[in-house]
């Protein structure tokens, strides 16, 4: 049975880092594109990037853009989500999830999720 757990989110103050995790089981990691995704209360789930399944290209939406870095490591099925200079717009719940095909950016397009790790920014 496929399975995501994400790791690593918190409460971080504005401008601090976290980095995301995002645990693979189940499935064949490394024939599925990873993708995160957030979601904050009265929004609709939010698409950050995408990396592909080799880890050797990434596509990220405007959330993700400039302050957010994915990367992957095959060997041990993870998938991480780098997060910097955070602002308290960025709380919201992080997903994980797979996806067969790359760059997919509708969660709909995305077979396997996480559970979710909440991570607030705030002082």
């Amino acid at each position: 049975q496929a399975q995501l757990v994400e790791s690593g989110g918190g409460l971080v103050q504005p401008g601090g880092s976290l980095r995301l995790s995002c645990a693979a089981d189940g499935f064949i990691f490394t024939q599925y594109a990873m993708g995160w995704f957030r979601h904050a209360p009265g929004k609709e789930r939010e698409f950050i990037g995408t990396i592909i399944w080799t880890g050797g290209n990434t596509d990220y939406g405007a959330s993700g853009k400039g302050r957010f870095t994915i990367s992957r490591d095959n060997a041990k099925n993870m998938v991480y989500l780098q997060m910097d200079s955070l602002r308290p717009e960025d709380t919201a719940v992080y997903y994980c999830a797979a996806s067969l095909s790359y760059p997919k950016f509708l969660p709909e397009d995305y077979r396997y999720w996480g559970q979710g790790t909440q991570v607030t920014v705030s002082s």
